[in-house]
């Protein structure tokens, strides 16, 4: 009953708030205590007894009212903070504060007139928030982003006291050292926390709330700056956040050290709450938004946010990008000054156990607790990659990083044909790419597969390497079409770890003369202008395995062998005009047959991939740059090292003879790319001609058929084809099994032209991918609150379409649905309508 007259108060407030026509005076304390201290609600009661038209209606018409409700909000979270909340009421009071905020935010953001409201001061009340005389004039928001630190490390509250604390005896917040309070023991700290459901519910509600001010970057308007940096997430990971250090390691360590399974025991997760997995999923998504290294200064960052001409010059970005000391995100900081090899481990082994969680197999159905939040935890993988170069190489340098490997490719293989997936895709096919620029992770593949995760692939006998090319092909032959601007990607992960490959199975060899056979037709060739470098790409991987590794791929140099027509056919491509029209003229929508496969027998418990189901969401990214832009070439010397291979400036520049024609189609793709930026004009498998200003030509073709690097191959089969028909006809061979034998023991020693040097295409971070992962970023936080709307309201609104906008700086990210959802639909900037979708309507993650 007590309950119910708490809601019914609080809703009367609300309604007084959005009835008042003249502004209610900050210092009527009577009725501002009425949302937080004389209530006791929670975050579900709060967001549905403040509807979103309200809110926008006090914008509106009452806005000192809005302004004035804000302000005392965070000076009841300042206030908490300085007295510690030593009280159950106070730290009530906090709570119904933070829960408040983080509905009204949003709502705050998605103004453009309002966005700067809290990098202003108000005038007459700065000295009510400051903590000290040095600090008067702080903007709001620094008030509230330090009140969250603070509270995050607040004893009996979001930490264990160290000492029985009383109303007198209460430890003084601002004198403890938070770095004895870390939440969870791990990186940089060794004594494990007793567990507290309380504490980590509290702490769940103040990380929403941080990441709901976080989000202002999500209604920016799309022809904003990608150099604007975002205030908010630039001052809490500044040296002004005193908090900064331990909050980033309990953060990861709360992360790293969860274990959704616990001691095992079945259908546990049925039975008992699991307060802690809200944390973690809070923790990561923290983690992956502050993650961002950006020249420049959180003071530049406000003056950005209150007038967006101040942006910096290029010389002065140049200027801040050199200064010594590190990235100014401290976060950053910390996280590539990790070096110790437990902690490196440490966070590898928690990192492995949550993306493995979902590919447990148990014999009672449903036993075991499976999350949700892979790709937060996929992009945090890539971000320790790519900040810290020492964890790199310590995934690297053992067999460990095959953990990492095994659940990318399982979430690879799954969302392959579900176009709402599309960002997963991207996120798993990036990383492999990075990791495939360290010669240690070819090394590593060639490790048996013996796990047998379940999976729609042909079961096979063989290696990771194995593993990887079968899944790969799967998505080139029966991924969907949208997946075709990736091919690239995909094809050179193979070259990449080609090289290192001791022994391809006959499976994986199939796969990989199977996908050169279909991309070697005329009219695929002739339908784009890019479709040839694909046929480089596996020419390349056919030429790195001849030459390095002959004596282990019988199997390969047989696959080669027995589809030695392709190779032919490649070698005599018609490039006169009338051959080209005929073979476009003869387009066969099957370029890649989804069901022409030697081995149609899949692993035992697999399922296969599941498009979407009808009326989901479709996700559109930012385009993806091209692949000659987020690699860079490196040479392999003699002696192992990495040469960096230049860029050529000038299609007429003379090129290296490096790789026996390989580095001259390097050359030529690079400039064909560069004349090309249309993302349409990177589909592949099209019917029609991609573009309509292009159109194959005798001598477009002649350019690059010239520099199809054959030689090794069509040297192998002039020796070994003889060889292989002299046995067949003299012992009267029908059993593939003693060619195999045969080319098991031969050798082309002295045979094949003068190897060719391995070239390696490493990722280089480049603007068009920080932007993607951004996007990307947002995108899956917004979708993962669904069910509690953090980022939009709660109106309907009728719609024939519904289409939701992820408005990001310089990005427009667009999700689309056939189908009219029963519950409304859009309308809004930015994200205000999007409130009426239900879960499933909005099933895009």
């Amino acid at each position: 009953m007590g309950n119910a007259d708490s809601k019914l108060h609080f809703r009367k407030a609300v309604v007084q708030l959005t009835t008042k026509t003249q502004p209610v005076e900050a210092s009527d304390d009577v009725f501002w205590d009425q949302f937080w201290v004389d209530s006791s609600t929670t975050v579900q009661d709060v967001f549905a007894l403040v509807p979103a038209a309200e809110i926008r209606a006090v914008r509106e018409e009452s806005p000192s009212n809005l302004a004035t409700l804000c302000y005392k909000a965070v000076e009841r979270l300042v206030r908490g903070a300085d007295s510690g909340c030593p009280s159950e009421k106070e730290r009530q009071t906090v709570l119904n504060c933070t829960r408040l905020l983080t509905r009204i935010l949003p709502y705050i953001f998605e103004d453009a007139d309002w966005r700067g409201f809290f990098w202003s001061t108000i005038p007459g009340r700065a000295g009510h928030l400051d903590r000290d005389a040095d600090d008067e004039g702080r903007p709001l928001a620094e008030s509230l982003l330090l009140a969250i630190a603070d509270l995050l490390f607040c004893p009996d509250f979001t930490i264990q006291s160290h000492k029985k604390s009383s109303p007198d005896t209460a430890d003084d917040i601002r004198a403890i050292d938070s770095c004895e309070y870390i939440w969870e023991a791990g990186v940089g700290f060794a004594q494990a926390p007793p567990l507290n459901y309380v504490h980590d519910l509290n702490r769940t509600e103040l990380l929403k709330l941080l990441l709901t001010c976080f989000s202002e970057a999500m209604y920016l308007p799309p022809s904003a700056e990608n150099k604007v940096l975002n205030p908010w997430i630039s001052f809490f990971c500044s040296t002004d956040n005193r908090h900064a250090l331990p909050l980033f390691t309990s953060l990861l360590n709360v992360v790293c050290a969860y274990d959704p399974v616990g001691y095992g025991i079945p259908y546990n997760h049925l039975l008992f709450s699991d307060y802690r997995e809200q944390l973690v999923e809070q923790a990561v998504q923290i983690l992956i938004v502050t993650l961002e290294h950006e020249a420049g200064s959180a003071a530049s960052a406000a003056l950005q946010a209150l007038d967006p001409s101040t942006c910096p010059s290029a010389e002065e970005e140049e200027q801040e990008v050199h200064t010594p000391g590190g990235p100014d995100n401290l976060f950053v900081n910390y996280l590539s000054r990790i070096h110790r090899e437990e902690d490196l481990s440490f966070v590898l082994k928690g990192l492995a156990r949550l993306l493995n969680n979902p590919l447990i197999q148990t014999y009672l159905p449903r036993s075991t607790k499976k999350i949700q939040f892979h790709q937060e935890l996929l992009i945090l993988f890539w971000k320790f990659c790519d900040f810290n170069k020492k964890f790199l190489f310590f995934v690297l340098k053992s067999s460990d990083v095959l953990d990492m490997l095994i659940p990318i490719l399982f979430y690879l293989n799954d969302a392959r044909a579900d176009q709402s997936r599309l960002g997963l895709m991207h996120i798993g096919v990036f990383i492999l790419l990075l990791l495939s620029g360290e010669r240690n992770f070819g090394v590593r593949l060639n490790k048996p597969y013996a796990l047998r995760v379940p999976m729609d692939i042909p079961v096979f006998t063989g290696t990771h390497a194995d593993l990887l090319i079968v899944i790969f092909h799967k998505i080139i032959s029966s991924g969907h079409q949208r997946l075709q601007p990736l091919f690239d990607c995909l094809l050179t992960i193979i070259v990449n770890i080609s090289p290192y490959l001791k022994s391809l199975s006959m499976v994986a060899a199939n796969k990989l003369l199977h996908l050169l056979e279909a991309f070697s037709t005329p009219w695929f060739l002739f339908s784009s202008l890019q479709n040839h470098h694909l046929v480089f790409f596996l020419l390349e991987v056919c030429n790195n395995i001849i030459q390095y590794q002959f004596d282990g791929n019988f199997n390969l140099v047989y696959a080669i062998i027995r589809k030695r027509n392709v190779f032919h056919q490649l070698a005599n491509l018609p490039s006169d005009t009338t051959s080209i029209q005929r073979a476009l003229q003869k387009k066969k929508r099957t370029g890649i047959s989804r069901t022409n496969s030697v081995e149609n027998e899949s692993m035992e418990g697999s399922r296969p991939a599941v498009p979407a189901e009808p009326g989901t969401l479709k996700a559109s990214l930012e385009a993806t740059p091209g692949i000659d832009k987020i690699t860079e070439k490196s040479q392999v010397s003699q002696d192992g090292t990495m040469i960096t291979v230049p860029h050529l400036d000038s299609p007429h520049t003379s090129k290296s003879s490096i790789a026996a024609g390989a580095s001259d189609s390097e050359s030529e793709r690079d400039h064909e790319v560069n004349r090309t930026q249309s993302e349409s004009a990177r589909s592949r498998l099209s019917s029609v001609s991609s573009t309509a200003a292009w159109s194959a030509n005798s001598d477009w073709v002649s350019s690059w058929k010239a520099k199809l690097p054959l030689q090794t191959i069509m040297r192998l089969l002039q020796v070994l084809v003889p060889q292989v028909e002299k046995i067949c006809i003299d012992k009267g061979l029908t059993d593939e099994s003693e060619i195999l034998k045969f080319l098991q023991h031969g050798t082309l020693v002295g045979l094949l032209p003068v190897p060719h040097p391995i070239l390696i295409r490493k990722y280089q971070a480049n603007a068009g991918t920080a932007m993607w992962f951004r996007t990307y970023i947002w995108g899956v936080i917004y979708l993962r609150y669904i069910n509690l709307p953090v980022f939009f309201g709660m109106c309907s609104v009728n719609s024939s379409v519904s289409i939701l906008f992820f408005l990001l700086p310089a990005v427009m990210l667009t999700l689309r649905s056939g189908t009219t959802p029963t519950s409304g639909c859009l309308r809004s900037r930015g994200f205000r309508g999007a409130a009426g979708l239900s879960s499933s309507h909005l099933n895009c993650y």
